[in-house]
């Protein structure tokens, strides 16, 4: 990674972690925060900020908004996720909506994905 702490994003990170979306506010408090695996919201990594990181896991949950779904921001996630894979990270993306209609299933979903990938590690 070109730089794990880009000093230049650690202000932007900062004001994402005070304006996170209702989506990221409720993955965070009700499911990330006390997880038993340590999680990080809106983390640098290299030239990028990833929504929730978890350095042990090498897994990285970003949570979809429809501007995800745009030609423009279809590119650049695809060009995000190529960068941040060549260092051996795993990215799920989840779309909001599914976070606000199968919250229960997303829990459920992303605690397999975590220990699955736990588990690829050791």
């Amino acid at each position: 990674m070109d730089r794990k702490h880009n000093k230049s994003l650690v202000q932007n990170a900062r004001e994402l972690r005070k304006s996170m979306t209702k989506e990221e506010r409720n993955l965070w408090y009700k499911f990330l925060k006390d997880y038993p695996v340590r999680f990080s919201r809106q983390k640098v990594l290299g030239k990028y900020i990833v929504d929730f990181y978890s350095a042990s896991a090498k897994l990285i949950i970003e949570l979809d908004g429809s501007q995800h779904y745009e030609e423009a921001g279809q590119r650049y996630d695809t060009k995000r996720d190529e960068y941040l894979k060549k260092y051996g990270l795993k990215i799920i993306r989840i779309p909001n909506n599914e976070i606000n209609k199968n919250f229960g299933e997303v829990c459920e979903y992303l605690d397999n994905v975590i220990k699955q990938s736990l588990s690829q590690q050791s």
